[in-house]
């Protein structure tokens, strides 16, 4: 079979109602109301270096962005990104333009490694993320915490996954879940083994049919071995863990949407090493709920929550109804959303000193040339 007979049989074969990728009566709306009726409807399940593979309903087809939208968005936020909803025009055999990205109902997004003040986008149109952490090595309670502002500030439910359960025993394992419950309140947490499948009814009972679900973790924590037992078939390779630095390989190298059996929706992510989080959407507040409020009781309004007396939130320390550590992960959390605001108002500084030097420049040629 030629090349070209097997990607329109792979189309065919990845026929699907826009509905069961979770398109929306809002999402329809939108398209009737701004006119895009000319343009197809699809949905970003695949992204690796601004290359795109949509999906229409009739078939999947690999896109480009148009110049227009490329030179129009501000940052990494106007590119789309897996889980995206875009209007395109389609081409035989299986090519695409995106001409324009649709309303997004949540974006997850973390500050981009090496480039201050820079964000970098990991799914959009989430409606729950499977927060994965290995108990037997990637466990810890501080990730998790920052995780869950991501998940918190992107209006996205959390639901904590521990994997590699059948690596520790009994007493470890409810001592990990004693400190998670100490730490962080109203957050499901299901513990589970890919070898013996335990608590994978627990997992498949929370995914909804036209739901989409996004998984985040360290790598090797588990997640491409949680993707394949849940759709059933091979989708991400698998390695071990590197022995020599007890750290997982990157396996999955690129974001990818895929549909599961029982309709629910899920989109894999390469292993994150560093969580930087880019809160502009009051997640710390959310995360950190009580120590928000008990700060609202210290006597000084401009209390730092660091050394001031009368503090709430210190005295709540010393009672033991907030662990230290908790408070300590919150302050360095604090202080990274600020050095991060403060570099995102920098960035904005710049730019607009450089387009007024842009826009002058225009002026004196235009003046040159009559």
């Amino acid at each position: 079979m030629k090349e070209a007979d097997i990607k329109t049989s792979r189309r065919k074969d990845k026929t699907m109602r826009l509905e069961d990728m979770g398109y929306s009566n809002a999402l329809e709306k939108f398209r009737t109301e701004n006119k895009l009726d000319h343009f197809e409807t699809g949905r970003v399940i695949a992204e690796h270096r601004e290359r795109y593979i949509i999906s229409t309903g009739k078939g999947e087809f690999e896109a480009e962005i148009t110049g227009n939208l490329r030179f129009t968005a501000k940052d990494r936020e106007g590119f789309p990104a897996v889980g995206d909803w875009v209007a395109l025009t389609t081409y035989d055999p299986d090519f695409a333009i995106i001409h324009r990205i649709l309303p997004r109902s949540s974006i997850i997004k973390r500050q981009a490694v090496g480039q201050s003040g820079g964000i970098q986008v990991i799914a959009a149109n989430v409606d729950y993320a499977f927060v994965v952490q290995a108990v037997d090595r990637d466990f810890n309670i501080n990730r998790l915490e920052r995780y869950l502002t991501i998940c918190n500030s992107s209006r996205v439910k959390p639901i904590i996954i521990l994997s590699k359960i059948d690596l520790i025993n009994e007493h470890e394992r409810s001592e990990i879940q004693e400190k998670i419950k100490v730490r962080i309140k109203d957050v499901p947490v299901i513990a589970i083994s890919n070898e013996s499948w335990q608590g994978y009814d627990a997992i498949k009972s929370t995914i909804e049919k036209g739901k989409t679900y996004c998984m985040l973790g360290s790598s090797g924590a588990g997640k491409s071995t949680l993707l394949n037992n849940l759709s059933g078939k091979t989708i991400m390779r698998t390695d071990a863990i590197s022995r020599s630095t007890n750290k997982g390989r990157h396996v999955t190298s690129h974001r990818e949407l895929i549909i599961l059996e029982n309709g629910g929706i899920l989109i894999d992510n390469p292993g994150m090493r560093e969580v930087g989080i880019a809160d502009s959407e009051g997640g710390l507040e959310i995360t950190f709920d009580m120590i928000v409020r008990l700060s609202q009781n210290c006597r000084f309004r401009d209390c730092t929550h660091t050394n001031e007396t009368g503090c709430a939130v210190l005295e709540a320390i010393e009672k033991g109804e907030i662990e230290k550590a908790s408070y300590e992960n919150w302050l360095k959390l604090e202080r990274e959303k600020k050095h991060y605001e403060s570099s995102v108002e920098e960035r904005r500084k710049k730019d607009k000193e450089f387009g007024k030097l842009f826009k002058n420049y225009k002026k004196d040629m235009k003046k040159n040339k009559d």
